[in-house]
């Protein structure tokens, strides 16, 4: 899988074009997301989703990270302080929509699903998870067969929680055939389109 053919935008100018449930893809150089690029063959290592705060003025990402688990951060933090040492993200990020967020995410919707996400924060991230994902890695380079997908629990890798939060609203994203819910499944679903690279 390749790059979406977007314009790369500053985040200032696309800050307000940005919507609730907007999806954020990321591309990791790090070790740790080249294990999920080389799992699912994609140039994709990372999800989570917007939420805006219009009555504080800020524009928050929810996710799962590996380091700390369920958790929400200021999507400006992801160009410019993203590890809290001034520096952006290491790699790139892109903006996605899914075409029946909007449709679905009534106020009162919205803020159902707000709560479900919210009260998800500090969840663990699930390691086992990624040790489950290496196996399938090494069983691809052997031609074994994967698992089938693995039932929830309350740990989460950064795709099973956007996963959840989207079900939520009666939104489910189709996954491919790693036998888990990965960052790309969310860029292959038909229903989502890239809207921009925001400039890191």
């Amino acid at each position: 899988m390749t790059y979406p053919t977007v314009k790369i935008v500053e985040y200032a100018k696309l800050r307000d074009t940005v919507q609730n449930g907007d999806i954020l893809l990321c591309s990791g150089n790090g070790t740790f997301s080249t294990l999920i690029q080389k799992a699912t063959d994609s140039v994709w290592s990372h999800v989570g989703f917007v939420l805006r705060l219009d009555a504080i003025d800020r524009i928050m990402v929810l996710e799962s990270v590996e380091t700390v688990g369920v958790r929400t951060v200021p999507l400006s933090n992801y160009v410019n302080n993203y590890d809290g040492d001034n520096h952006g993200y290491d790699g790139r990020v892109f903006l996605y929509r899914h075409v029946e967020f909007a449709d679905k995410a009534s106020p009162a919707a919205l803020n159902q699903m707000t709560r479900f996400a919210v009260d998800l924060f500090g969840y663990p991230y699930d390691n086992k998870e990624i040790a489950r994902i290496t196996l399938r890695i090494l069983q691809n380079k052997l031609s074994i067969a994967p698992h089938a997908l693995l039932p929830r629990n309350k740990e989460f890798i950064c795709s099973e929680y956007a996963w959840e939060c989207y079900n939520s609203l009666g939104i489910v994203v189709p996954n491919g055939a790693n036998g888990f819910i990965a960052p790309c499944d969310f860029a292959n679903a038909s229903q989502t389109a890239a809207l921009a690279e925001i400039k890191i």
